[in-house]
């Protein structure tokens, strides 16, 4: 047998592929068996459950054994015949039905080759094996026989010699062997010399060799992402970027699909829906945005290729998640299944795609840009010769008030800091702290004492010079949280005797610093000073109907500031003031710097 610990180190990377991502798009692969050993080739990463519970617990599945080759790298072996599934072999890893020794391979990673021996009193079985999907990613070795699959149509294949054609150097030195099922020997596996009739079956693996030859040819496109476990936006990425590759000599037409994926198996995170994908276009040279195409389910999106090596033979495909479509609540899975096909009619590429819905939660920070203010011009009567005309008081007549809006010569701009929780409503900030605390961990805080002394140089202070500053900044509570669509109102209040932050008051000015004559006692309101409400509304508005503003809405919020400035005076009977309002608009821009979702309060 394989010594314990070598069969351990080996087995890593079959035990752990499949279990480094949480989100995961489903679809059924189905092989043909036979009686006897048959090569499995998995384009889909199988290895959420064990072996044991996808194969062994089912006892109407004539599956008896399952070999798993994994060579080893660090040694360089030179293969120059196909391997039979030895005990002594160190490149094999196994399953066995009813063994009393521990497995060596206990779950069924993608983007793999496997022998799997059937009983032989099942003359055909179809294996059916619900995975994610994967894009092709093997290895190739000029060492020596390598085992593997290609992503062939599962319908009508081609056969090796179309097939190959698009690689010369691969279908002139190929030397592939297949499994015919029944028992192992000289004959099984079988080298393929009928390269004319025989087919390239999806889910059939071959041992092939090409000399010196390397060899980057699995379809006549190539598909390159970042991971061959697919795209994965996450809660808060917006857009991937992929290439595709020609590989043939001549145009070749490359066509996207978007599908629905399958139920997950039981304990899988649930999917309510695919994601909204957008594929982006041209650019606008006139106001510098992208364009885009929605990719909605089973409406293909396609793509001609040049041929491989000239200008146009590869291009770069970027997706976007459309981050402002109302689809699910936070933390809930999308997840899909890109399938890429040819107008060869030769491979089908199945890739998953998934996202999270994510929460508006965290620190934003933008600014309001003002384009109007409210006007306060009086307008006085006049008699017949033009003159203005007064009461019995001796005061002009006041014919009218224009208080309407009036452009601005040059916008102002006004900092805003909101933090917007998990929860609770979002806050209007005067300051506020980003660094580490005590342990290191990110955090968003009122006060500077929050933070760890020691690692000052790696906090940021931000501050809305526009806002009374206090000691406590406590901040004002809007009336909701941050969410599409949504209006958030809260009141800024300056204190008539706010001597940090009302505009009238200046303290060492004896006209102006709300005191009396003899500087002892304070003054009412509308004495010296005013009270000022300021009533500042968010207007969240749809994102631009661009790629950009689109994919990057969950992390950029724009739409219109609305306020209005109350001052107030002195006051009168039945608990009035004496009240002038002025109006101010513009329009926002608030970007989300980081997603801590609690807003740290020191007093």
């Amino acid at each position: 047998m394989i010594p314990s610990s070598l069969a351990r180190r080996l087995a890593l990377p079959f035990l752990f592929a499949g279990l480094l991502s949480a989100h995961a798009q489903w679809l059924t692969e189905s092989f043909a068996l036979k009686a006897g050993w048959n090569a499995v080739y998995l384009h889909g990463d199988a290895s959420h459950d064990t072996i044991e519970n996808l194969v062994g617990q089912d006892l109407d599945n004539p599956i008896l054994e399952i070999w798993a080759w994994v060579p080893n790298a660090t040694t360089m072996q030179y293969v120059t015949n196909p391997q039979e599934p030895v005990d002594t072999s160190s490149q094999w890893l196994s399953w066995i039905r009813n063994s009393t020794e521990p497995s060596s391979l206990e779950r069924l990673p993608g983007n793999a080759a496997y022998l799997v021996r059937v009983a032989s009193n099942v003359p055909t079985y179809t294996w059916t094996l619900k995975g994610q999907p994967l894009a092709p990613a093997y290895e190739w070795t000029t060492t020596g026989l390598n085992f593997l699959g290609f992503p062939t149509v599962p319908t009508g294949p081609p056969n090796f010699e179309d097939f190959l054609a698009p690689s010369p150097a691969l279908a002139q030195n190929a030397e592939i062997y297949r499994y015919l099922g029944g028992d192992l020997g000289p004959g099984n596996p079988q080298k393929l010399y009928a390269v004319r009739t025989a087919t390239v079956n999806r889910g059939q693996a071959y041992w092939i060799r090409a000399g010196t030859v390397y060899n980057r040819y699995f379809a006549p496109f190539e598909l390159v992402v970042s991971a061959a476990s697919g795209v994965d936006f996450g809660d808060h990425v917006s857009t991937a970027s992929l290439r595709l590759r020609n590989l043939s000599s001549g145009n070749l037409t490359v066509t996207l699909r978007l599908l629905e994926s399958e139920t997950p198996p039981a304990g899988q995170p649930a999917i309510v829906s695919v994601p909204p994908l957008l594929i982006r276009g041209p650019l606008n040279m006139t106001n510098l945005t992208y364009g885009y195409t929605p990719l909605p389910v089973e409406t293909p999106h396609t793509w001609i290729l040049a041929p491989s090596g000239s200008e146009g033979g590869e291009i770069e495909v970027v997706l976007g998640l459309n981050r402002s479509a109302p689809v699910g609540t936070v933390g809930e899975l999308l997840a899909g299944i890109l399938r890429f096909t040819d107008s060869l009619g030769f491979a089908q590429v199945n890739v998953g795609v998934s996202a999270t819905v994510g929460s508006p939660a965290g620190l934003w920070v933008g600014n309001a840009a003002v384009l109007q203010v409210g006007h306060y011009l009086k307008s006085y009567e006049r008699d017949s010769a033009d003159n203005p005309v007064t009461d019995p008081n001796g005061q002009y007549v006041v014919s009218g008030i224009n208080t309407g809006l009036g452009a601005v010569a040059h916008p102002y701009s006004l900092r805003l800091i909101v933090h917007n929780p998990a929860s609770d409503p979002a806050v209007l900030l005067q300051r506020v702290y980003v660094g580490p605390d005590a342990n290191t961990n990110l955090i968003v805080a009122n006060q500077e004492s929050a933070l760890n002394p020691a690692l000052l140089s790696q906090t940021r202070r931000i501050s809305a010079t526009h806002l009374p500053w206090s000691s406590a900044n406590p901040g004002w509570a809007f009336d909701s949280r941050f969410g599409p669509s949504t209006n958030l109102t809260t009141t800024v209040t300056l204190d008539f005797d706010d001597h940090a932050s009302n505009p009238f008051l200046h303290t060492y000015h004896p006209d102006h610093d709300n005191l009396d004559a003899r500087f002892q006692s304070a003054l009412a309101q509308g004495s010296e000073s005013y009270t000022v409400q300021r009533d500042i509304q968010l207007i969240v508005m749809p994102p631009a109907d661009d790629f950009a503003s689109l994919t990057g809405a969950g992390d950029s919020i724009s739409g219109e500031y609305v306020e209005s400035i109350r001052v107030l005076g002195l006051a009168r009977s039945g608990g009035t003031y004496d009240t002038r309002t002025f109006d101010v608009r513009g329009g926002f821009v608030l970007r989300r710097i980081t997603e801590t979702p609690t807003l740290t309060r020191l007093p």
